[in-house]
């Protein structure tokens, strides 16, 4: 369950691009950014319903490499499909590649032109929460994982999303990733403390300040901390690789069995800390495991490899998962998947372009809650 290293951007993207299409449309958001006494936000679970889900054909051959980067382009075009099956997508698009991203995409997905560095909209998208009164995102300020990446144009994606989406955006000092945070939408998180206490993020700030600020922004009451690990992939170790909600209550874990993985003994310190955990609402949470393959296709196999079930897409009615050749993981992950989210279809998908840089299909999608 190995994930990205350092994928240095050799040349600049184009910067300073027109965006039109539908931001000519979008309401214009109320941008003070503040968070009114008394006003209070939450975060959803993903799997509320959705208005759409955002992703970003930012794949490039000066990041991933020519022969990679057609591999990639081509997992983000069948991803769109198979999400646009249950609800719109809205892809954001360099201008160059519209046509591209058309042909890989197909007709039923919404494309955007934007300024891109890379695909991965997860950590450089808003994060969506609502209340009462309609919905805001927030700006989380990103950074390329502590500025292991160059990304001047993807640390303008979360106010351009907010745009387009026709939301307020909040704002915070605190720089953090949506890979990072996995909630139940009832107050609970799950977060690692390798990425949000880093000091390439969040230098010199506790645990509980960090706790007090994601309270008023996404309305958590309590955090489930896991200790993750610092300094082994790009992310510094993401939620979305090791654990996620399928409801209030239930939690699915990645296990990790090989011995030569940097994540052999975090998963298995990570399974105890869940299986004792509780909830904001104090229910001990049941936790299901999904096992990393042990085999898998050689084309694009790497030492970055991404080769977990966890980092799966929760839509409208479905659930986009990735396969790996590996028949009975395969199946294994499917049929636990299924079971956790019952009346949803579960969708495998071959993602080994992605995967082979080190993330998954969560890492490439945003949802927009209704």
């Amino acid at each position: 369950m190995r994930r990205r290293h350092l994928l240095q951007l050799g040349t600049a993207v184009a910067a300073g691009l027109a965006l039109t299409s539908c931001a000519d449309t979008a309401d214009e958001p109320q941008d003070n950014g503040e968070v009114s006494d008394g006003e209070i936000w939450r975060m959803p679970d993903e799997g509320e319903p959705h208005l759409r889900t955002w992703m970003a054909f930012g794949a490039s051959d000066e990041i991933w490499g020519r022969r990679l980067n057609r591999k990639v382009q081509q997992n983000l075009g069948a991803i769109a499909q198979a999400i646009a099956q249950f609800e719109p997508v809205s892809m954001l698009v360099r201008p160059q590649e519209i046509e591209l991203a058309r042909q890989l995409a197909g007709p039923n997905v919404e494309l955007v032109p934007a300024p891109l560095d890379d695909l991965w909209i997860r950590d450089s998208g808003p994060v969506f929460v609502r209340n009462d009164t309609g919905k805001a995102a927030v700006d989380f300020n990103f950074n390329g994982w502590g500025n292991k990446q160059k990304h001047d144009s993807d640390a303008t994606v979360a106010a351009e999303v907010a745009k387009r989406a026709g939301v307020q955006v909040l704002h915070t000092d605190l720089v953090l990733e949506g890979g990072g945070i996995e909630v139940d939408g009832e107050g609970t998180a799950i977060i690692t403390e390798s990425c949000v206490l880093n000091n390439n993020r969040n230098r010199g700030r506790s645990k509980k300040d960090v706790e007090a600020e994601l309270a008023r922004l996404l309305g958590l009451q309590k955090i489930i901390w896991l200790p993750g690990i610092a300094g082994m992939d790009i992310t510094d170790g993401h939620t979305d690789f090791y654990a996620r909600f399928t409801g209030p209550g239930v939690v699915v874990a990645g296990l990790d069995n090989d011995p030569e993985s940097f994540d052999y003994d975090v998963t298995r310190r990570h399974l105890d800390i869940l299986e004792k955990a509780t909830d904001a609402a104090g229910r001990a949470l049941r936790v299901e495991v999904l096992e990393a393959p042990e085999q898998g296709r050689d084309d694009f196999e790497s030492e970055d490899f991404a080769a977990g079930y966890i980092n799966f897409y929760v839509c409208n009615g479905g659930v986009i998962a990735p396969e790996f050749g590996d028949p009975d993981a395969d199946a294994a992950a499917k049929s636990t998947l299924e079971a956790v989210f019952p009346g949803r279809r579960v969708v495998q998908l071959d993602i080994d372009g992605i995967a082979a840089g080190g993330g998954g299909i969560h890492c490439a999608t945003q949802q927009e809650p209704r």
